[in-house]
């Protein structure tokens, strides 16, 4: 059989031979092998591995002691990385660096899967972040995971051996994450749940301020921070923190609230100084005057500070008698010591609702003392609208003459078109209601009402001036000339005869006589006739100067009825 082999080898036979010549031992490239060192040339060592040749490692991947020189010997055993069984000078290609690493990536894997910390120390910067060594094994370290903060400069930690957390491993790929900063938080994290443990709420601490935002401060209490937030620093109004702390100081504060599950710390200064709402209803009852400071202006109003803690709100509807729809800050300005009155005090609420219009005179009650109800005044035609006359009166106030007040006899419209924006006039007083700010005036009211008592009856002769002459009639006016009463003269009221019923015959500014035939002074309402007025006369004339039995003609009578009436005038 022996010879047989020897003339007629086959791939089966040539791989007995090798194991025979490798002495059963299992070979594979990419695997940690033992071997032994042999003997040193110059930089190399020469290391049996059990193959057919030597491997040849530099000295350098072994190290070296202090005085430099190599750290084996001959005849030592050490573990080297197999990488080819042989090369082209038939030798075997080993290397003790990544041995190094193989035992390295082996020993992390248990680690990692364990979640255990590793030590390392960062050996260089790379872009994104640095290098770690991890004791054979190179991984990268994230700038973002250096530490809990920002870190300008990485100088002190280089080359400096300390825990870092893995976060990621890729074998087949030789890639490994790391982090320092997530060993640093479990450690804050311990130490936070320490200190919060030995923290009770309400106790009183001291701290130094870390950090002002524009909502608070974080004070450090010993390695754990509290927030004091703004509203809590002072009773008073704190529009920023950096109003009452600056960085660095250090502060008494109370533990106001911590939420174990978040490990939250509130604090709170104002809470070591006496509430000045406590009693604040005795301080301040409603109706008392009080000056304060305007503090902060608003679109609904402006908040007055009427001590170190307590202010008021001045609702933009209390802050003037007159003017309506303006801004606050067109009546006050932050910084002004006004006089306010209390209206409404809220302990609960902690709310106090002031009046500025309430401290000074209300306008309507000094109008009303200065013109009672029946006097004159005197103002400007502010406005004119389609229900009456607005006239400025003292104090910025306006009183009304409505339409219907403004003429005894011409209508409202007509009347109101005599009048226009600027004009002087003056009024009577008619009304004034202080609680619903309304005056009240009238215009035609200062020459008295023409139809009130006896200045006009029935069967009155008056004097009247034409002031129309229509198709159907004349339009005139009598009476005195600042209480004019107006009146319409039908066509058949112009004559007795019948013949002479004609409206043309009449001119504007004609002066002619007329009897009162009807008086309504409920519809403001007089009938006049110049026929009536007539019949009356020749009535009169034939009681007078004869009948029609005494043998006289009507025109005899009639003729001494007006030769009489031309002596007497």
């Amino acid at each position: 059989m022996a010879d047989d082999m020897s003339f007629n080898p086959t791939r089966d036979d040539f791989e007995a031979l090798l194991n025979d010549s490798m002495g059963g031992r299992d070979f594979a490239e990419g695997t940690v092998v033992k071997g032994k060192v042999v003997g040193i040339e110059k930089d190399f060592a020469i290391i049996d591995v059990g193959l057919k040749t030597e491997g040849r490692v530099q000295l350098k991947e072994f190290g070296v002691d202090e005085n430099g020189k190599a750290t084996i010997k001959t005849g030592d055993t050490v573990e080297v990385f197999l990488e080819r069984l042989e090369n082209a000078m038939g030798e075997a290609v080993i290397s003790r660096e990544k041995a190094k690493r193989e035992e390295a990536w082996t020993r992390l894997e248990g680690v990692y899967a364990r979640n255990e910390p590793v030590m390392g120390a960062i050996v260089g910067r790379v872009k994104g972040g640095f290098t770690v060594d991890l004791g054979g094994a190179s991984a990268f370290l994230p700038g973002s995971q250096v530490d809990i903060r920002p870190v300008r400069d990485v100088g002190p930690l280089m080359g400096k051996e300390q825990p870092f957390a893995i976060l990621k491993m890729d074998r087949p790929r030789g890639n490994i994450v790391v982090s320092r900063r997530a060993i640093l938080e479990e450690a804050r994290a311990e130490q936070r749940t320490e200190l919060v443990s030995q923290l009770q709420e309400g106790e009183i601490r001291e701290g130094v301020v870390k950090n002002i935002t524009d909502y608070g401060a974080f004070v450090d209490l010993g390695g754990i921070d509290g927030l004091l937030h703004v509203t809590d620093m002072s009773w008073k109004r704190v529009n920023h923190p950096s109003q009452v702390l600056a960085v660095g100081d250090t502060v008494k504060v109370q533990i106001v609230k911590i939420n174990p599950d978040t490990q939250r710390i509130s604090l709170g200064m104002k809470q070591l100084q006496s509430d000045p709402w406590d009693g604040v209803e005795a301080k301040y009852p409603v109706g008392a005057k009080f000056t304060g400071r305007i503090t902060n202006i608003t679109d609904y109003g402006a908040f007055v500070e009427l001590e170190a803690g307590v202010e008021g709100l001045v609702h933009v509807s209390e802050m003037s008698w007159t003017k309506k729809n303006v801004h606050p800050g067109k009546i006050v300005s932050t910084s002004q010591e006004v006089d306010v009155v209390v209206l409404d005090v809220d302990p609960s609420k902690r709310r106090v609702s002031l009046g500025l219009k309430q401290a000074l005179a209300n306008p309507w009650e000094a109008f009303l003392e200065a013109h009672p109800v029946g006097s004159t005044v005197e103002g400007e035609v502010k406005n004119a609208t389609e229900f009456g006359l607005f006239v400025g009166l003292d104090n910025d106030i306006d009183g009304m003459v409505h339409l219907s007040d403004i003429d005894w006899s011409v209508p409202g419209e007509e009347a109101m078109a005599r009048y226009k924006k600027g004009d002087m006039v003056k009024a009577k007083v008619l009304d004034v209601d202080v609680e619903k700010e309304r005056i009240s005036l009238g215009i035609k009211q200062l020459a008295g009402d023409p139809m009130s008592g006896d200045t006009y009856r029935k069967g009155q002769t008056v004097t009247v001036t034409v002031t129309e002459v229509t198709s159907g009639g004349i339009e005139v006016r009598f009476g005195e000339d600042d209480a004019p009463m107006s009146a319409f003269i039908r066509k058949s009221d112009l004559s007795r005869d019948r013949q002479e019923q004609r409206p043309e015959r009449f001119a504007v500014g004609d002066r002619i006589d007329a009897q009162i035939t009807n008086l309504d002074k409920a519809a403001r309402r007089v009938s006049l006739s110049i026929k009536s007025l007539e019949m009356a006369e020749e009535k009169e004339a034939i009681e007078q100067f004869g009948s029609s039995d005494s043998g006289a003609s009507l025109g005899d009578i009639l003729g001494a009825a007006l030769r009489e009436r031309a002596s007497k005038e």
